[in-house]
């Protein structure tokens, strides 16, 4: 395993990181997921990532018990808050009541005196960013979360925390988690800018497209146990999962048959090929998918290979949702 620094911190974290939402706390059955902690954990991962939302709670008791016989100064644990956790009406947002009632109950949830990454899970547009910027600082200084940042904020949003922050003589974020991957280049139109120039790492969830950069829809087939055939999530899959996709996921297959890789591992690498992120998370239901996955931390994709990847896309540049064209930074570690 690889790691590198989150932004411009000393916190060292694993290039491959896992995530518990979708899985831990929720469909993977007990025993397999706590084999998938130890492998995580066995193979250098010291990242993990959850929220106080991922199945009300459940996945952040998973990991406060599964982790609780690891080293705790040997583990990045990081949390989130916003989503609603009941009906009452301050407990939900980015309000500085909200905010030091969800971190006092997730650090119980995970059996832990303090997080090291306290991450707001989206923007609140309800409450002064002024409040949300200063109660987080505040959590700093109590020595309750170690650093903070935002999950999914738009460039003017951070700009304007980090600016806020730096007014107030706060700490600020140092940390953003966006969506990003090969069929989802929207990061790269300005937020993965913004985040570069104030130091903020980035750390990237579904760089794996919810599977589907795996290859296992090939031809259309849904595994029965795949998320697209889960009920409860497979709405926002199925606009993915067209013949035109799926028939350019079968092109990058051929491609990382020829470099040696397995698909994911392609996928994972070209995530990390720019020096801009961080760590990439990765959900997984069994142990076999993180042995294959962190072989991917450290491949240096040639610049050929990533102009190939580019070619057969087609899309990239281009954002699939927005149709924009992408004018990328270039933090490339080649």
């Amino acid at each position: 395993m690889l790691y590198r620094n989150l932004g411009k911190t000393g916190l060292q974290i694993s290039e491959i990181s896992l995530g518990s939402w979708l899985t831990y706390g929720n469909t993977t059955e007990m025993t397999l997921a706590k084999a998938c902690i130890k492998t995580a954990h066995d193979l250098g991962i010291n990242f993990y990532d959850t929220a106080d939302a991922y199945n009300n709670g459940e996945a952040e008791l998973f990991l406060g018990e599964t982790l609780h016989d690891h080293e705790r100064s040997k583990i990045v644990l990081a949390s989130k808050c916003y989503f609603p956790m009941s009906d009452n009406p301050n407990d939900k947002g980015l309000s500085r009541k909200h905010i030091f009632e969800s971190v006092h109950a997730s650090l119980k949830r995970l059996r832990t005196d303090y997080l090291d990454l306290y991450q707001c899970h989206r923007y609140d547009e309800q409450t002064p960013l002024e409040e949300t910027v200063r109660a987080m600082s505040d959590l700093v200084q109590q020595g309750k979360i170690l650093y903070w940042g935002v999950s999914q904020w738009s460039s003017a949003q951070i700009q304007e925390a980090v600016g806020i922050a730096r007014q107030l003589g706060c700490y600020q974020p140092v940390s953003n988690q966006p969506i990003y991957n090969m069929l989802n280049r929207s990061l790269e139109i300005e937020v993965m800018q913004t985040c570069y120039n104030n130091g903020l790492g980035i750390v990237v969830f579904s760089p794996l497209s919810q599977g589907i950069l795996t290859g296992k829809y090939s031809g259309g087939q849904i595994p029965e146990d795949s998320r697209a055939a889960n009920q409860a999530i497979n709405h926002f899959m199925h606009k993915r999962l067209t013949p035109e996709t799926l028939s350019k996921v079968d092109d990058l297959k051929r491609l990382a048959n020829d470099l040696e890789l397995t698909l994911t591992q392609l996928a994972l690498a070209w995530t990390l090929q720019s020096a801009a992120v961080t760590s990439a998370i990765i959900g997984a239901s069994r142990p076999e998918q993180i042995e294959e996955n962190v072989k991917a931390a450290g491949i240096q994709l040639s610049e050929s290979t990533m102009t190939e990847i580019d070619n057969l896309l087609g899309t990239a540049p281009v954002d699939q949702y927005t149709g924009q064209r992408i004018v990328a930074l270039n933090t490339s570690k080649n």
